[in-house]
């Protein structure tokens, strides 16, 4: 494909936090460029903020069900590509229905939907389409959780047996839903949010991190999730217990009244013969431990050849050039872009190129919500992780 795919984008507008990630996210490779937008649930807001990004006015909209059918009925060359729909929870599933139903791909915020459900739904949809959906789990796109990632696929820490993930914030230590904080707002608010707060919005990710370096499943948990700031309708704090289906097991913690703490994501795998550790505030560096040699320090750079093809891939810079959040996010963009394009010109992508959260991740995360929930308002200890 000898152009830039054409993005629309649903929600982000002023106001809003993610927006602007992704619309530097997508653009960070110069495969993607933003063509239209429906960016505010307010009309008004939505063309305000379209103007201020210099939409063209004709397709500047003031609804998303309006964008998607018109961009559907123009011509092949000038129509919208994809969406990205960057909304709360409650609006995540009816715009990626009708996109997919429209003949757009999807580039979608997780959670995927506002329920299990939903979730399942737009499995079946994206399977009727042969539409491509990407899920923004943002942490699976760093070189270096991907060297991970491959490094225990190959075997280089024998069995796994343990795994370890957390995920501390602090932002939301005192009621700031009440204070006019918009972000905390919807995010504690069980009609935008779904019925888990802090797992919903970062315990996800959490578990996302943990299957995926692992390359495991969790097949049951056993929770305890708290609501710690009073007055709050979420909870905000969360523990649990994990098991995975080849016998392992392993903790998550994940926390937004971590007073202090700001984005402190971390996961260790321990195998056999050796481990891992990976913290995002260090993010180009890797840890590789051993039974019986020193540990290891591995390092981000495209220059650095002892890296997997899935680490270099992903990276853009030679070593001691640090690639962070925005270039993490900008790879689930860039291999949802290069996938698209083979599709389009008729070649097959490559396993590198596929590498991006997709919607069997956005159904485990659906599931790992209602299944934690569940859990812990159980009085039973463990509690299958049903998908």
């Amino acid at each position: 494909m000898k152009r830039k795919l054409r993005m629309g984008m649903i929600g982000g507008g002023k106001g809003a936090f993610i927006g602007a990630i992704h619309r530097h996210a997508a653009a960070l490779d110069g495969l993607i460029e933003l063509s239209c937008g429906a960016l505010s649930s307010r009309p008004d807001n939505a063309i305000a903020s379209g103007k201020e990004l210099f939409l063209p006015d004709a397709r500047n909209y003031g609804s998303y069900e309006e964008m998607i059918k018109t961009e559907a009925s123009l011509s092949s060359d000038t129509k919208m590509d994809f969406v990205a729909i960057v909304t709360p929870n409650h609006v995540h599933f009816d715009p990626a229905k009708m996109a997919m139903e429209h003949g757009f791909d999807v580039v979608l915020d997780k959670p995927i939907a506002f329920t299990l459900e939903e979730a399942k739904e737009l499995k079946k949809i994206q399977d009727q389409t042969g539409r491509i959906l990407a899920l923004t789990h943002t942490y699976s796109g760093y070189p270096l959780v991907k060297q991970a990632r491959q490094m225990v696929n190959e075997g280089a820490f024998g069995k796994i047996r343990k795994v370890y993930v957390e995920y501390p914030q602090g932002w939301l230590s005192k009621l700031s839903e009440k204070d006019g904080n918009a972000q905390a707002a919807w995010r504690t608010d069980p009609t935008r949010s779904g019925k888990a707060g802090c797992m919903g919005d970062i315990g996800t990710h959490a578990a996302h991190l943990a299957e995926y370096v692992s390359g495991l499943k969790i097949s049951h948990v056993c929770a305890n999730l708290n609501t710690v700031v009073e007055g709050r309708l979420l909870d905000d704090d969360g523990d649990v217990l994990l098991r995975f289906d080849n016998g392992a097991s392993g903790v998550l913690f994940a926390t937004q009244v971590a007073a202090g703490e700001e984005n402190a994501i971390k996961i260790r795998v321990y195998g056999e013969k050796g481990g891992l550790e990976w913290s995002q505030y260090d993010p180009n560096t890797l840890l590789i431990k051993s039974l019986d040699q020193p540990t290891q320090l591995l390092r981000a750079g495209g220059n650095y050849g002892a890296l997997s093809s899935f680490a270099l891939h992903n990276s853009r810079t030679p070593g001691g050039h640090p690639e962070g959040y925005l270039e993490a996010f900008a790879n689930i963009y860039r291999n949802f872009a290069l996938t698209c394009n083979a599709r389009n010109e008729g070649a097959t992508p490559t396993n590198e190129m596929l590498d991006f959260p997709n919607v069997e991740d956005g159904i485990r995360g659906m599931a790992f919500i209602d299944n934690v929930v569940l859990s812990s308002q159980s009085s039973v200890k463990w509690i299958p992780h049903n998908i």
